[in-house]
């Protein structure tokens, strides 16, 4: 039986990434309060947040100089905008602190509210630069399977995984997805992860070529695709793709919106992954998600043919409401005091040994196909069959039981597309919390095991 909280729950509310249908009968798991690692319900059950909320509370919980920020902030000016000239002190040292941390040559920054907010804008920019240098029918932007860029009409485009697209009428027209660089998946038998790359840099080649050069504006990747799986490249991928890229003049989006602020232990996840975008889509860690805020880091040639278009069309037409709000700024502004101040990138190398250690032994598990992540980020994938890679029955929610019995055992991690479990704590997450963390999922495992074997989905 629900409770009242979850009764007034399932009837007035949406939920994002859930089945509308079970949810009435299961109730939502209600949280009410969070400290460090832990979220706690409204039954004070403490909950070790594996996820770090949604891939981004990457300081935790109950940061009270965040919190005072804010405060501090809502009573000096608690909302002013950006349009028509009009500015404020956050945004501006915000924007001067990105600049400075960017790992490629940035020119100016703009503020968006989300992920989403960040790539549709990406998309919008790339096409006004190209009206801007006479190259109208330059337009088509590529992706990739399994990759998420958001979930707007043209962000959800880019995302290349069915479940976004379905029903929705998308992708939008101009949208190509070009193949995922998932090896153990997708690999050829005895192919190399080095041939593994050089095939699928001919794989966009090709796609190029056949869509017209002259067509293809741009072509936007995650360092580590996330919500597709947790899905590291092989390490020559992202320079052979560059190769293809800068043949055909196409612009390189990077969607920095999870691997950006140390997820990977280095401020960018492409610093990580020896990949060079040309502009860069941030959100998530940028605030520690204590507030909404992302933005699109641009190259100075693309300011300016946004100056072009300026002089040729008067007001640059694209902005929000919230744009560089300014108490998210703030707030953003001292998240990236505290991860320099308090050296988090460098702890967060210093941890990613035992994270890698305890998510490598998972691969001996009987239900664990393959067990893959760079930094503080990591995929757990099940399948029925370890010698053949057979999958699951997506019908059969096999990751997705194994996130219920996790959240049993005080666990929150997520489940994906591909039957993969993922798990993304926050950056301060201690060395004992790892353990922890590991630990309860190798119980939910091992639960998840003997539910399969009782259903006979294993393979024979």
């Amino acid at each position: 039986m629900l409770t009242n909280l979850q009764t007034r729950d399932v009837e007035t509310l949406i939920h994002p990434y859930t089945n509308l249908v079970s949810i009435r009968d299961s109730g939502p798991l209600i949280l009410e309060r969070g400290q460090g690692s832990w979220v706690y319900d409204v039954d004070g059950k403490p909950y070790l947040e594996g996820m770090a909320g949604l891939w981004c509370t990457a300081l935790g919980y109950g940061n009270e100089e965040l919190v005072e920020t804010a405060a501090a902030q809502m009573r000096k000016l608690p909302f002013t905008h950006l349009f028509g000239g009009k500015s404020h002190d956050p945004a501006i040292e915000l924007a001067e602190k990105l600049k400075e941390m960017a790992p490629v040559p940035i020119s100016k920054v703009f503020f968006t509210n989300s992920g989403s907010e960040a790539n549709d804008t990406q998309m919008k920019l790339v096409w006004y630069m190209n009206n801007a240098l006479g190259r109208p029918k330059k337009k088509k932007i590529i992706s990739r399977m399994r990759a998420y860029h958001g979930v707007t009409i043209a962000s959800a485009s880019l995302t290349g995984l069915a479940g976004n697209h379905n029903d929705f009428d998308l992708p939008i027209a101009g949208v190509r997805h070009t193949t995922c660089p998932h090896h153990y998946r997708l690999a050829e038998p005895g192919e190399s992860e080095e041939d593994f790359a050089t095939r699928l840099a001919a794989d966009l080649e090709a796609l190029i070529i056949a869509e017209g050069p002259e067509t293809v504006a741009a072509f936007i990747a995650e360092p580590v695709l996330g919500a597709g799986g947790v899905i590291v490249p092989p390490k020559t991928y992202y320079p052979k793709i560059e190769a293809v890229l800068k043949k055909y003049d196409v612009f390189f989006i990077g969607d920095e919106v999870i691997t950006g602020f140390g997820r990977l232990g280095t401020a960018f996840g492409c610093q990580a992954m020896d990949m060079t975008p040309n502009s860069i889509s941030i959100a998530k860690a940028l605030s520690s998600a204590y507030q909404p805020i992302g933005g699109v880091m641009i190259p100075e040639d693309m300011y300016q043919a946004m100056l072009q278009e300026s002089t040729k069309l008067g007001s640059f037409g694209h902005g929000y409401t919230y744009s560089g709000h300014p108490v998210a700024a703030a707030v953003a502004l001292k998240t990236l005091e505290i991860y320099e101040r308090e050296s988090v990138f460098e702890r967060v190398r210093a941890k990613i040994p035992q994270f890698r250690a305890r998510l490598a032994a998972l691969e001996d598990h009987p239900l664990v196909g393959e067990a893959r992540g760079a930094g503080l980020v990591a995929g757990v994938e099940l399948v029925a069959d370890k010698k053949t890679k057979h999958q699951f029955d997506a019908k059969k929610g096999v990751a997705a039981k194994c996130v219920a019995f996790a959240q049993g055992e005080g666990l929150i991690v997520r489940n994906v597309f591909g039957d993969a479990v993922t798990i993304c704590p926050p950056l301060i997450i201690s060395p004992a919390e790892i353990d922890d963390l590991f630990d309860r999922l190798t119980r939910a495992l091992d639960k998840t095991l003997d539910w399969a074997v009782s259903e006979k989905l294993l393979a024979a």
